[in-house]
């Protein structure tokens, strides 16, 4: 065996069943804790704990990881400890009142929890019984006698000026009539009333006599109507106070028992103080209803319009909009948002439709989730949060400014919004608590200086934690309590060591396991489906590993047909044979979550030039940044160790062939070294050997990511086209613990119809892919002749003799003399003539 060679039984890190005191998981106690999230669950405790502006948390990690659970139940248990009756009361509820000095801008009234809807209540009944009392106080008969008395007198009064006018007129020939237009004097002619006629017939004299009366008394007659006029204001004025008294005898009493209700509210004293002198002022709607609606019929569509312009000018007042209610609330409240948007965030201002437009009053005011949260704490979801629109930067104004009013979203874009109101602001007292990716919260600490200051606490849930007897044990338990959530069947136990080598594979770690829970709950629902099929209680390793198969089967489409195409010759891949400067690289292809291995045709090209290593992904503009690196550090490698003492004249090109798409990742860049080697010394490589790993410029080879997917992606392509026994992988040694290969490819191995080696440097890469040993140099710094390296040297030493001597070649046909030993410049083309 070489001793490169990885055993099979460092291929994969196996749970052994007997670790476990229990035969089934229905034995155990569901977990109750977290695992291994101590560090994250610190820093939520830290940041719940500290009262002050701008400590907010943000929760990042990856999908899965538990946060949004670990976030939910450290709320719940802040908010437990809060219960005791030595804590804080709940917080208050909130009401929306109408604003009598400003009806746009409504007032916000705190009250204890649960006497918002108390004070709404009451202020319905009284607005229906000050209705009830007003009708009745106002068809009493002693009113009605009072009213009629003081028209009476009124009409008596005026019925006495009337008389005495009419006596000064019959002195002087006259009489006193009444008409649309006013007062008249007519003449009187033998004890009647004289027509026009009449009245030229008499004679001139008489008819001046006549003329200058009227003239005299209509004096009398102004300062007459005067009188009455006064008469008839000083009735209404009496009649008016008459209706005032009566309105605040029927509102004092009301409005006083309402008082003695809320006395401990400031703000619903002087609301209802206002409330009183607004409904006393307005009494005469309040009696009016009765005649509306006998004067008009009940289909009548002026009586609708009618009553809802009532509605909103008399009864509106007394609506009472319970913005948040904290009914039976025992501590401060904990708000979930899934969908921060703006309304749902922040509230939002209904309208309804009224008389041919649309109209808002405070009683359409309608509270968000930091509204509801007020006192107590807010979960959102940051990637949801951000691309709200609005939703973002009105969260960091509402939270720096600590108050929060319902705000309609175009106006807050500067549009012009009909029939808008500007509520009085809430203040506001909340912890706000966002999960996300680290990603995000990196990228926000960067580019909003505002992002900071908002969330101080930053709380980072780990996607791994390490492989121990205790986590082993946790796991076992997180079983249980996700088959009693689920409703699924309990696993034996040779089942919970199937899920938790799946756990280990998911973070390609022998060592670690992985917190992402939400995948391997989904593992759980799957493999108790197929127990099911199998019609068995519980289940076991065998439905496990079933579900992982038919997970793979359903999403591996695409692998599949790759590798078709590589076994009819449509992708070329060779897995037998040798071949100078051509080797197989892998790729790992992430589709919609799967990702799967895949070997690439590596080619390299030498020739005599001076231009390096020619990455042809590059100039097609197919490479990433991460391979042109790698591809650079191709040509540091090759200097430092070949060109000490000679230049360098070679130029390489390399090219993942048959690749359409783009390339990136510096895994290949070993695989690529060993094509250039190949190419150089002109040993051939052997195809059925693969391989990956990056590599820095002293020849070590480094680890890489997805080391499993590659293996089995190129075992696959192996056994596709026939198992030889000469197959395998090489793999950078330090990707040995990352190593948690599929079952049929370690049995493979294990049976030699497979191989995976371990390499640390370049030269025992080549040593492998070429069967010839790589070389050491002596003191001299030369190779053992026949070595890997000493053939690259000798190519390279004739590369640069080949220069040396074109070079020489060119300085004499110019003639002129090459300094000894120098390579000559080489000469710029001359420039062309304008």
């Amino acid at each position: 065996m070489n001793p490169l060679e990885v055993p099979a039984d460092q291929l994969r890190w196996n749970c052994d069943p007997e670790c476990f005191s229990f035969q089934c998981t229905d034995e155990l106690v569901p977990l109750q804790e977290f695992i291994g999230q101590e560090r994250a669950i610190s820093a939520i405790e830290f940041g719940l704990g500290v009262d002050q502006p701008g400590y907010n948390i943000f929760v990042g990690g990856m999908t899965g990881t538990g946060k949004s659970s670990v976030v939910k139940a450290h709320l719940e248990q802040v908010v437990a400890k809060r219960k005791l009756p030595t804590d804080q009361a709940p917080p208050p509820d909130w009401c929306y009142v109408h604003n009598f000095s400003d009806t746009d801008r409504p007032k916000i009234i705190s009250m204890s929890a649960g006497t918002g809807k108390r004070f709404r209540s009451r202020m319905e009944r009284l607005r229906d019984d000050l209705q009830h009392d007003v009708v009745a106080a106002f068809t009493n008969e002693e009113y009605e006698a009072q009213r009629k008395a003081i028209a009476e007198e009124n009409q008596n009064s005026q019925r006495r000026l009337f008389q005495e006018l009419e006596v000064e007129a019959q002195a002087k020939g006259l009489t006193v009539q009444l008409s649309p237009v006013g007062v008249t004097l007519v003449p009187v002619v033998d004890g009647r009333t004289a027509s026009q006629e009449e009245f030229v017939q008499l004679p001139e004299a008489t008819r001046r006599q006549l003329d200058e009366s009227r003239q005299e008394l209509m004096g009398r007659v102004d300062e007459t109507i005067s009188k009455i006029r006064a008469l008839d204001r000083e009735a209404g004025e009496r009649l008016s106070g008459l209706d005032k008294q009566v309105a605040e005898f029927v509102a004092g009493g009301r409005f006083e028992r309402e008082r003695d209700e809320f006395a401990d509210f400031p703000e619903v004293l002087g609301f209802l103080d206002d409330l009183r002198a607004f409904a006393v002022e307005h009494i005469d709607a309040f009696r009016g209803e009765q005649g509306e609606q006998q004067s008009q019929p009940q289909s009548s569509p002026f009586r609708e319009a009618s009553l809802a312009a009532r509605e909103r000018e008399v009864l509106l007042p007394f609506v009472v909009n319970v913005f948040v209610d904290n009914t039976g609330a025992d501590g401060p409240p904990i708000i979930v948002e899934n969908n921060p948007t703006f309304s749902n965030l922040f509230g939002k201002i209904d309208r309804r439709f009224v008389l041919g437009g649309y109209v808002t009053d405070h009683s359409l005011l309608k509270a968000g989730s930091i509204s509801q949260a007020n006192g107590g704490y807010l979960v959102l979801n940051l990637r949801n949060l951000v691309t709200s629109p609005l939703a973002w930067e009105t969260l960091k104004r509402v939270v720096r400014d600590k108050e929060v009013r319902p705000e309609d979203p175009a106006e807050v874009m500067g549009m012009v919004v009909p029939q808008s109101i500007k509520p009085e602001p809430m203040p506001l007292e909340v912890k706000v608590v966002v999960t996300g990716e680290t990603d995000l919260y990196n990228m926000l600490s960067s580019f909003d200086e505002e992002f900071w200051e908002t969330f101080k606490v930053k709380a980072d849930f780990d996607s791994q934690i390490q492989r121990n007897e205790e986590h082993l044990d946790a796991y076992a338990a997180f079983i249980c309590g996700a088959c009693n959530t689920h409703m699924l069947r309990h696993f034996s136990r040779d089942g919970v060591g199937a899920v938790i080598e799946y756990a280990a594979r998911l973070v390609a770690d022998q060592r670690k396991l992985t917190t992402r829970f939400g995948l391997v709950r989904d593992l759980l629902i799957e493999a108790d489906y197929w127990a099911g099929k199998d019609q068995k209680d519980r289940v076991d390793a065998i439905h496990v590993k079933k579900a992982l198969e038919q997970k793979e089967f359903r999403s591996d489409l695409i692998s599949e047909r790759l590798r078709e195409m590589i076994v009819d010759g449509s992708l070329l891949v060779d897995v037998t044979g040798e071949v100078v400067g051509q080797v197989n690289g892998l790729a790992v292809f992430d589709v919609g979550g799967y990702a799967f291995g895949k070997p690439a045709r590596i080619t390299a090209k030498t020739y005599l030039g001076s231009g390096g290593v020619i990455n042809i992904e590059r100039e097609a503009k197919l490479s990433g940044s991460t391979h042109d690196k790698g591809v650079l550090i191709l040509s540091g490698y090759l200097g430092s160790k070949y060109a000490q003492d000679r230049p360098l004249s070679v130029s390489a090109s390399i090219a993942f062939e048959q690749s359409y798409s783009g390339v990136d990742g510096d895994s290949a860049s070993s695989t690529e070294i060993y094509a250039i080697l190949s190419s150089l010394s002109g040993l051939s490589l052997k195809q059925g050997l693969a391989v990956t790993g990056s590599v820095n410029q002293n020849g070590q080879v480094q680890p890489i990511g997805g080391v499993n997917q590659k293996i089995e992606g190129f075992f696959e392509v192996c056994r596709a086209k026939g198992l030889t026994g000469d197959q395998g992988v090489l793999v950078p040694k330090q990707n040995v613990v990352n190593l948690m290969l599929r079952d049929d490819v370690v049995e493979a191995v294990r049976d030699g119809a497979f191989h995976v080696y371990a390499v640390e440097t370049i030269d025992e890469g080549i040593e492998l892919l070429t069967g010839t040993p790589a070389g050491v140099p002596d003191d001299q710094g030369a190779y053992p002749e026949g070595s890997v390296n000493d053939l690259v040297v000798r190519q390279l030493t004739s590369y640069a003799e080949a220069r040396r001597a074109f070079a020489a070649q060119g300085a004499s046909e110019n003639g002129a003399t090459p300094l000894s030993g120098v390579d000559e410049p080489e000469k710029a083309p001359a420039k062309r003539p304008e």
